[in-house]
């Protein structure tokens, strides 16, 4: 046989591999198709009710939760190792897992609320039963959606609710009984089914839908190549238009890490081809995404859950979000150019023309502006969303291209419905948090501790609220982070004469600047993920180019940054005094403005800072003059050396 013919023998042999089937393979498949039939008829049941609001809050959030731990149970496998001997004992156990969650819905909907037997003489056992494996079966959704650092945060709280006698001093409260825990956590609207989970399963689910939708029809794409549009030109500009692109995309996502996956893999692969080091793109990358969960109109998740602790319409929130929003973007792009700058990078080779992406796609804009002037006109966010899941399907129609068929529809309403499940778990989770702060008063130990500890000092406090925010997101969605932080920190806030909405917006940002600092930053890690690039490392750039999570929060606090109606100066002075601090911490730490920066003026550049911030005397603006010199004197430098 010649070495040809052997050659073409091998070549065939290789070209036709054995492929095993996967174990288990037909329980999968069905399975599959009963998630699809759930997650669709969940997605169908939201908007039924965002649009009728048939079912009482009462019923209508255990109704959800059941639903949703259904879900959890089925799509998230006890084991997921098809090869584990116990693969199919664990989809079993997940079965019966099902039916008790089923049991228990069962029981709180034919629960009588307004019999008063179950407050004189405690619950029956049955109810009982059903109450206490609710509770087991949250905490394990939890686990198996978000991770066991919320399950421990969850079980301490409920530990402290019925052991808090035996701690000493001022931290000892009243022992509570498993009759009332259950009764206060389970069979109430203090505990799991607290307002957390109700705007969970309203608001926030809607919102995720509409994003799910976003993403089928194709308006991600859009939004992406918009801004390549827009930025690419520019020097660094991939970066610069990863900016501008999570900026859109991060609220529709509803996380910072599915949007650093999502549009990072786009994105991180252009900025490693211009110059930017691996670590850097992901730390641009994460930094963006995670300032898409701030960015108005369509925030993240928490801001709606803030609407319903302060009881401050949405649309203000969203207005005095504006300002702080476009800052934090600001410091985010400054840092990129001055990256830029010093890497001597170029603009990309070639950009679409703005107007040809605006031919193909300016009608996923629709969307967002029927829901943004809805907001704006004060109507409810649920009906808003509602309304925003039918524009987008409604604008995708009007163009062939972005037309989706039967298909399409199904995959946005099962990935809508799934992308929902950690949400609502979590919340659900956080609202045995804030059961036991309301039940055991611990919030009002916390306040004084804090402020004992801060020497009555602000600027201390705000401190100790950063560490926590830090430690609670190493292991708490957001969303859970921000619910958790708003009891314990928002009173302490007041207590300095902070309004209420400040407060609440202080501790909104400070809860996502765990998705960005070391030494657990989970959207950094993600971008590290797509960029090849080593974690830590990409978490330390993500931590600088997100500086504006930790210097806005104090501004807010100093300034008049979000009181518009302080006045037209006070509020432009804000503004200027927080752009200011921005830029004179980007210079200082990068070391390059116009042309690199000599270690003096490094120095005067980090002297300015405080001068700004604390305005001593009402001289604030000596520091924003020295910022000013320091740009006049490069320009003149850089002028010369270029003549």
């Amino acid at each position: 046989m010649s070495p040809l013919q052997q050659n073409s023998d091998a070549d065939a042999t290789t070209e036709a591999p054995v492929v095993m089937p996967l174990p288990h393979e037909s329980t999968v498949k069905y399975l599959g198709y009963v998630i699809l039939a759930i997650a669709v008829a969940l997605s169908s049941f939201q908007i039924w009710q965002g649009i009728t609001s048939t079912i009482s809050a009462t019923y209508f959030r255990p109704v959800h939760l059941c639903w949703v731990l259904v879900l959890i149970f089925l799509h998230y496998p006890l084991i997921s190792n098809r090869y584990n001997k116990g693969y199919m004992l664990g989809r079993v156990t997940d079965l019966l897992l099902c039916g008790l969650t089923v049991f228990a819905g069962y029981r709180m909907l034919i629960f009588d609320y307004n019999d008063i037997d179950h407050l004189l003489y405690g619950l029956g056992n049955i109810d009982l039963a059903a109450g206490c494996a609710l509770l087991l079966l949250l905490l394990e959704g939890c686990r198996r959606t978000v991770g066991w650092v919320m399950v421990m945060i969850a079980g301490l709280f409920l530990a402290y609710s019925a052991f808090g006698d035996m701690l000493p001093g001022a931290l000892a409260t009243k022992a509570y009984s498993l009759q009332e825990l259950i009764q206060f956590q389970i069979f109430s609207a203090n505990g799991v089914f607290g307002s957390a989970l109700g705007i969970a399963a309203t608001t926030v689910f809607i919102f995720v839908l509409f994003g799910a939708f976003l993403e089928v029809t194709g308006a991600g794409k859009f939004f992406i190549d918009l801004a390549f549009s827009i930025a690419g030109k520019y020097r660094g500009g991939p970066a610069k238009a990863a900016v501008l692109a999570s900026a859109g995309l991060g609220s529709i996502s509803g996380s910072a890490i599915a949007n650093t996956v999502t549009t990072g893999s786009v994105t991180i692969p252009m900025m490693k081809k211009l110059g930017y080091t691996p670590e850097q793109s992901a730390g641009i990358e994460a930094a963006a995404s995670t300032g898409g969960q701030i960015m108005p109109p369509i925030m993240g998740a928490g801001a709606f859950v803030m609407a319903q602790f302060t009881g401050v319409p949405y649309s203000d929130i969203m207005l005095a979000s504006i300002a702080p929003a476009i800052l934090y973007f600001f410091c985010t792009l400054l840092y990129v150019h001055l990256m830029a700058c010093k890497l001597n990078l170029q603009a990309a080779s070639r950009t679409e023309a703005v107007i040809e992406v605006m031919k193909q796609g300016a009608h996923h804009l629709i969307p967002l502006v029927i829901i943004t002037v809805l907001l704006m006109m004060a109507y409810s966010p649920l009906l808003v969303g509602v309304a925003g899941c039918a524009a987008i399907l409604l604008t995708a129609a009007l163009r062939k291209h972005s037309r989706i068929g039967l298909r399409k529809f199904i995959s946005g309403m099962k990935n809508g419905a799934l992308m929902a499940l950690p949400i609502s778990v979590a919340c659900g989770a956080a609202g045995i948090i804030v059961g036991v702060v309301g039940q055991t008063g611990i919030g009002l130990q916390f306040t004084q501790f804090v402020m004992d500890f801060s020497g009555g000092y602000m600027l201390v406090a705000l401190g100790l609220i950063s560490i926590v925010a830090l430690v609670l997101g190493m292991g708490l969605p957001v969303t859970a982070a921000y619910i958790v932080l708003a009891v314990m920190a928002v009173p302490m806030l007041g207590d300095f004469g902070l309004p209420l909405l400040t407060a609440h917006l202080i501790v909104f940002w400070l809860s996502q600047t765990s998705n960005v600092t070391p030494p657990i930053a989970l959207a950094a890690f993600a971008g590290a993920g797509v960029a090849n690039a080593n974690p830590m490392k990409s978490s330390v750039e993500a931590f600088k180019l997100a500086g504006g999570l930790f210097m806005i929060p104090i501004m807010m606090a100093y300034t008049d940054l979000l009181n518009p109606g302080a006045g037209v100066m006070a509020f432009a002075f804000a503004i200027l005094q927080t752009a200011t601090i921005i830029l004179a911490l980007a210079i200082a730490i990068e070391g390059y403005l116009l042309r690199a920066l000599s270690g003096v003026e490094r120095i005067v550049a980090f002297a300015a800072v405080p001068l700004v911030l604390f305005n001593p005397f009402g001289v604030g603006f000596v520091g924003m003059l020295i910022i000013l010199g320091l740009l006049v004197k490069q320009w003149k430098t850089t002028a010369k050396v270029a003549v």
